[in-house]
């Protein structure tokens, strides 16, 4: 599987896909040089897309991926927001921003892509730990309050992603804050961020599926050590930490003679996110995690239940919407 991602670009997968990246609204959040974002919006723009969504919180950054788009690109159409998706304040504000936006009257494909990994304990403006607050309930937040624009494309689609290194936590419904950060664990806190991603897939595939005709899917890209996301992190060495915790979780991973895997580029990474966002045969597999270009399969790759599982996804369905103040009924 890998070797098939590594053996191509982004641009080279986008060919195969051209005739349905022609014409599309794609909003992508988490975008910034560097980036699997930047990789990904790069790659498809030859194919004419009719309107790139791209935000970040950091609005330097992100214009500079516009700005990279627009000068190759100028048919193509290009819109910005800046706002941090670990604060529900910001995010309420953009997603109104976004509904209010008469030249974005519908969201072909909603690439959730922002994230954070493995980072010192900290907490957001609401007080949720960080990678929870980033890479899971922001999206949540912001995936249903933009939900009309999205059920208003004639194909709609989302992609959360999400990491094989979501086999080092379930979510962990009772102690998700990792009791204000007495047990926080880096590593355990990015694995349960990446299993609610996961499971939020999972659920929007079920509640709008056969009523609205969404498909959600949750995408591990694979490891891509030369993007930002990866700033500040010793691989060896960290991953010599997420060993410890698959030593006590039982995964095979834990007993490895370190990582055997294989180290993809950005853009060799971002290829995956080409069918994820534009392959119509991932229709039949809705709710499905997607390992690199393939569907998941639990005896090719490594998939633990807990991502998978319809009554977690419904229980962290409700869980979210405690946190964040607000039911959304479909």
């Amino acid at each position: 599987m890998h070797d098939q991602i590594a053996s191509n670009t982004v641009f080279e997968i986008a060919g195969r896909y051209a005739d349905h990246i022609k014409g599309k609204t794609v909003l992508i959040t988490g975008v910034s040089p560097s980036s699997l974002a930047e990789a990904f919006v790069v790659g498809i723009a030859p194919f004419k897309p009719k309107l790139l969504v791209l935000t970040a919180r950091d609005g330097k950054k992100v214009q500079q991926v516009a700005d990279k788009v627009m000068s190759s690109h100028p048919d193509v159409g290009v819109r910005t927001f800046v706002f941090d998706i670990s604060s529900l304040d910001a995010v309420r504000a953009a997603a109104s921003e976004v509904k209010a936006s008469a030249d974005l009257p519908h969201v072909d494909v909603l690439f959730n892509n922002a994230g954070i990994l493995a980072k010192p304990w900290a907490t957001s403006t609401e007080g949720f730990e960080m990678q929870w607050a980033t890479n899971y309930l922001g999206h949540f937040l912001f995936t249903n309050l933009i939900m009309d624009k999205i059920l208003a494309s004639p194909a709609p689609r989302v992609v959360m992603v999400t990491s094989n290194g979501h086999r080092l936590n379930p979510v962990r419904f009772d102690d998700y804050n990792f009791h204000d950060g007495e047990s926080y664990n880096p590593w355990a806190a990015y694995g349960q961020s990446k299993t609610a991603t996961s499971l939020l897939a999972l659920a929007l595939a079920s509640k709008l599926g056969s009523k609205k005709n969404l498909v959600a899917l949750s995408l591990h890209p694979g490891v891509c050590p030369t993007t930002n996301l990866y700033t500040g992190l010793d691989w060896q060495q960290d991953y010599a930490k997420m060993q410890e915790l698959d030593r006590v979780l039982g995964n095979a991973e834990g007993w490895k003679a370190g990582y055997s895997g294989k180290m993809l580029s950005a853009d060799e990474c971002a290829a995956s996110y080409v069918p994820a966002a534009f392959d119509s045969g991932f229709a039949k597999h809705n709710g499905g995690y997607v390992d690199g270009m393939e569907l998941g399969d639990p005896s090719i790759h490594i998939l633990k239940p807990w991502a998978t599982s319809p009554a977690d996804a419904e229980r962290l369905w409700k869980l979210s919407e405690e946190l964040v103040g607000q039911t959304f009924e479909y």
